[in-house]
């Protein structure tokens, strides 16, 4: 089996405490929080539940990885059918975007629906009596789905209400809290999950997809970049590295193919299935991706069109001299064939000017879902951290630990696989080349804005598309969320 069952738990339990009405009836199923949270099964169904979080992308309104990952960057634009096409991204993409989106109130609410429900495991899953190893492991898991939760929403928008349990309806109006001390708290919870979560290995091939020991480690390194803790950045990369658990896929272009889906360098992947029956009015029950119809061209294509390659990024491949045998697997360009569904042309896209098309998440018409709507329904697994991701953090950490032949035999590691030379720069040509390769290598799977932000290269290169430092370095909170605070949350600066 390639997925996961995401069950959610009894929506009795998901709702806030204040629906009287709705509580005092006589439940239908014959299951209340009282007599839940009791076996062995109920733990898994909720962390199930929780798990379930990881796939939203319209809650109502999209906010996919690649919103704010590759379409903010120098890597990619919205695309669509124009500009009134989705018009709050453009806005958001040229550094125009208002408070008032519900772009980034979808973000804010999945995230916290994410935290919520890891919450309620933490709470009521350690007083079930159920074997001690699985309840560490499932336990594990929810710590780390309120980690990454904290960690999109701490990228994002820096200080944030730290939701840190179950929130009584006299905490609901939460201040933001420090961006230090929310880190801390996903410090924490990662070291802490890093510790009970079995490896890759040791899972039965019914639970392919699980969040793993290397999954923790390699969300924990990321922490330790933005931190800027190179030394234990590096020896949690060198803990997943020796671990023997991951290994590159020989052929790259296999990775972001149907049977490339949880494969050998699959550290953490977000499993979507292409017959959950799922549809446009329940977003957040559908177990299919959207980025399947939103990133295929227009026309014949049957997409939308969106997160199109630009020109620069497609010159990166070409700066060594050589075509980088990984553009022809990251980017469709035209009179190449579209898998089954034909040539790409303009004309085929319904002479929309846009040369380029991403490649990683296309999907032939054959992989459609069996039954009901294709659209809502998409079979792509997000492969949110790979193992060339875990070398390249590797090769960052050890280059500013003072250990750059390390960091070059990590970044030659990853372009080995693809035949190309070994670099050998010293010095900040190094550190340059490690985050080329990071672009390159990564190209269109969300990293790059996150990555100049981090890095401090943001205003150099997004400066001439509207970057401001001091403001867009984070999003704004979205003005919803601050008047239903009544006031207690602030607005970024320069928003």
């Amino acid at each position: 089996m390639k997925r996961i069952a995401m069950i959610l738990v009894f929506a009795i339990f998901l709702l806030p405490s204040c629906e009287k009405e709705f509580l005092e009836k006589s439940p239908i199923i014959g299951v209340t929080e009282d007599n839940f949270y009791r076996t062995e099964q109920d733990a898994i169904a909720s962390v199930n539940a929780a798990y379930a979080t990881l796939q939203f992308q319209l809650s109502p309104a999209g906010h996919f990885r690649w919103f704010w990952g590759d379409i903010m960057s120098d890597d990619a634009l919205k695309g669509g059918s124009g500009d009134n096409d989705v018009n709050e991204l453009l806005q958001l993409e040229t550094f125009r975007g208002s408070s008032n989106t519900t772009l980034l109130e979808s973000e804010w609410g999945a995230n916290y629906e994410g935290i919520y429900r890891a919450n309620v495991v933490l709470e009521k899953v350690p007083a079930i009596e159920m074997n001690e190893k699985l309840k560490a492991r499932i336990l594990g898991e929810a710590r780390f789905i309120r980690a990454w939760n904290f960690y999109n929403l701490v990228t994002m928008f820096g200080a944030v209400p730290l939701a840190d349990h179950v929130l009584a309806p006299s905490e609901y109006n939460l201040p933001r809290t420090d961006a230090e001390t929310v880190w801390n708290l996903i410090e924490q919870d990662l070291v802490a999950a890093s510790a009970d979560l079995w490896k890759r290995s040791e899972y039965e091939q019914a639970d392919l997809g699980r969040i793993t020991k290397g999954a923790a480690q390699a969300l924990l390194v990321k922490t330790y970049l933005w931190r800027k803790k190179y030394a234990q950045a590096r020896t949690t990369a060198e803990d997943i590295i020796n671990s023997g658990e991951y290994q590159l896929v020989p052929d790259y272009a296999d990775i972001f193919t149907p049977y490339g889906e949880n494969n050998s360098e699959s550290v953490f992947e977000i499993q979507y299935m292409n017959a959950s029956g799922g549809n446009w009015g329940k977003n957040n029950a559908n177990e299919g991706s959207f980025t399947n119809v939103f990133t295929r061209a227009r026309g014949q294509f049957a997409g939308y069109g969106f997160n199109i390659p630009t020109q620069d990024f497609v010159d990166e491949f070409f700066k060594e001299g050589f075509e980088d045998p990984r553009l022809a697997s990251t980017v469709f360009r035209e009179g190449e064939e579209m898998g089954d569904r034909g040539v790409f042309t303009q004309s085929a896209t319904r002479g929309l000017p846009y040369k380029f098309y991403s490649k990683k998440y296309f999907n032939s018409k054959s992989d459609d879902a069996p039954f009901g709507d294709p659209n809502p329904n998409g079979g792509s697994n997000d492969r949110v951290i790979r193992y060339s991701d875990v070398l390249l953090m590797h090769a960052e950490a050890a280059y500013h630990a003072g250990d750059e032949n390390s960091a070059r035999a990590s970044v030659n590691l990853v372009r080995k696989r693809v035949n190309i030379p070994n670099i050998g720069f010293t010095g900040t040509a190094l550190l340059n080349a490690i985050y080329r390769e990071r672009r390159i290598e990564l190209g269109l799977e969300a990293h790059r804005f996150l990555d100049l932000v981090r890095t401090g290269q943001a205003a150099q290169v997004l400066g001439p598309l509207g970057f401001r430092t001091g403001t867009h370095e984070l999003f704004p909170i979205p003005q919803s969320q601050i008047q239903a605070s009544n006031g207690a949350l602030t607005q970024n600066p320069g928003y």
